[in-house]
């Protein structure tokens, strides 16, 4: 078998998770739909977050586009952080923020890759 380096280990966890929040996203449940009225975004903002984790996901996994889909990824988690803290939820910005780091290691380590290739 193939060993897989760590870097694209983490990458498709990275995606992996963004494939999950993209569907949970897009069936949301009752509790994160009056999440997001409670944060004032309109009903169909969730379908619209949901569809850019999917892409996000996609970017991700696919090499040649990975360093597009942690940029993408970045941008996702910055916004959700924000919007909670923003509205002093400060315990409910620790996910966002830890994957944000994620994001930022992907893209840097995609970046040193490539430069390095």
């Amino acid at each position: 078998m193939r060993n897989l380096p760590w870097t694209s280990i983490l990458a498709w966890l990275l995606a992996a998770f963004f494939v999950v929040g993209g569907i949970g996203n897009i069936f949301v449940s009752t509790e994160i739909a009056a999440d997001y009225r409670r944060w004032g975004y309109p009903d169909w903002f969730h379908y619209l977050t949901g569809a850019l984790e999917l892409a996000a996901a996609a970017l991700i996994a696919y090499r040649p586009t990975r360093l597009w889909g942690a940029g993408l990824a970045t941008a996702v988690m910055v916004a959700a952080a924000l919007t909670v803290l923003w509205h002093g939820e400060f315990a409910h910005a620790i996910p966002p923020l830890v994957v944000l780091a994620v994001a930022l290691t992907v893209g840097f380590l995609t970046r040193r890759d490539r430069q390095a290739a």
